[in-house]
């Protein structure tokens, strides 16, 4: 009787694999993956999929799909998504690594450059930049510009339209002709047709005026913004009129946080705890009418107390009222500059590390980075405003639409 030998499982396996074409080595290798991250968003929810228990404590919500990049080509990988927070493989996929990189690689210019402060000193120590030659930082600046350039000059026609925008203003420092000057980080940021907020455009001017944002806007139009409706933010000079001469049809809603601090300015000191609750008073009406007529007793009581600070608001009204005309359900997101904060915090980490940075490049560098890190948490988050609402939105006439801007008006900014 013959005795069949006995096989070795593992270099069976290898073999066929080693034979295996690369369609079969990635179609294993994407299910290999997503199989644990199933298996990981399953012990996150405390139950596993489908299945009822009493120690759950979060629900699937789906996937998102993400490219994923190997030896083997590229996989195509489902995310589980979550009811309640969100899910992402650490050990798999890096999440601001690229922010990081360019926080090290800015810090490693300035560090060659001789800038050379304590602080500094201590921060290239922690980052072991001192083990960084010449060609290395040069290498990475290059790959992280190459990212960072696609990313603010992409097209964004097919995201749009673009119903509600913001735009804020952030003063960096940087070294040019030998003194240290204030420039501004301008940035956009917008609601796509499908409710995800998205970072739309940064440019680094030498001022922030009208010659600065109307250039900024003119570069988002160009690259395909459109269908929008309102734009919020503080009072920056030439602001509104740049709005007026590249997005026709659009209202401007002036930041109400902003605008508080401004009706200060008008308004003895003594006075500013009641007339700010006053003023709060007008964003807690229940309907567009009742914020009107909110707003008009308060410009009636303060006419013979504060006929200084009436007027300023008078003044103010369509700007800071422009809200009103859209659903109420958006008007949390759309009455300040509020929600870009967290994005303001986000830059102002990593520039704060830097403090004076070596040239401009090096700001859109990291100030991009950080934008497009950002950019790719809110692809991946849930809706910001739902589809019914952005609809309604559309259809909405704003009540401060901007008039056109004549020529008149275009030379003086330009």
């Amino acid at each position: 009787m013959t005795v069949t030998p006995s096989i070795d499982g593992a270099r069976l396996i290898e073999e066929q694999l080693a034979q295996a074409s690369p369609d079969l080595l990635r179609e294993l290798l994407t299910t290999f993956i997503n199989t644990l991250m199933s298996a990981e968003a399953d012990a996150v929810c405390g139950a596993a999929y489908g299945t009822s228990s009493p120690e759950r404590s979060n629900r699937r919500n789906g996937y998102r799909h993400r490219d994923f990049d190997t030896r083997t080509g590229t996989l195509e990988l489902e995310i589980p998504k979550l009811r309640t927070g969100t899910y992402f493989p650490e050990w798999l996929l890096e999440r601001r690594k690229r922010a990081e990189r360019a926080l090290t690689s800015v810090v490693a210019t300035c560090y060659l450059l001789g800038v050379s402060t304590r602080r500094m000193d201590k921060l290239v120590q922690s980052l072991g930049i001192t083990t960084l030659s010449k060609s290395q930082v040069s290498e990475m600046a290059k790959d992280l510009d190459g990212q960072v350039e696609q990313f603010r000059t992409r097209r964004l026609d097919d995201a749009g339209p673009f119903t509600f925008v913001a735009a804020d203003a952030l003063v960096l420092k940087v070294r040019e002709g030998g003194r240290v000057v204030g420039v501004h980080a301008l940035v956009a940021t917008g609601v796509d047709a499908d409710g995800h907020r998205q970072v739309l455009g940064v440019q680094v001017t030498t001022a922030e005026d009208g010659a600065g944002w109307l250039a900024f806007f003119r570069d988002l139009v160009a690259r395909g913004l459109h269908g929008v409706r309102l734009v919020t933010s503080d009072a920056h000079a030439g602001l509104v009129a740049a709005i007026t001469a590249t997005l026709p049809g659009a209202a401007w809603q002036r930041c109400r946080t902003h605008y508080a601090a401004n009706l200060m300015s008008a308004t003895p000191k003594s006075s500013w705890p009641w007339v700010k609750a006053l003023l709060h008073s007008v964003y807690d009406q229940p309907d567009a009418d009742a914020v009107n007529d909110q707003f008009d007793r308060i410009v009636d009581a303060l006419a013979n107390k504060l006929p200084a600070a009436a007027e300023h608001l008078e003044t103010a009204r369509a700007d800071i009222l422009a809200f009103t005309a859209f659903p109420k359900e958006v008007w949390r997101q759309i009455w300040s500059n509020n929600p870009n904060e967290r994005l303001n915090r986000e830059i102002r980490r990593r520039t704060d590390v830097v403090g004076i940075f070596p040239d401009r490049t090096s700001i859109i560098r990291l100030v991009g980075a950080v934008l497009a890190e950002q950019h790719d948490e809110w692809a991946e988050a849930r809706r910001y405003l739902g589809l019914d609402i952005l609809a309604r939105a559309r259809t909405t006439t704003a009540s401060g639409e901007l008039k056109p801007a004549t020529q008149l008006e275009l030379e003086a900014i330009a």
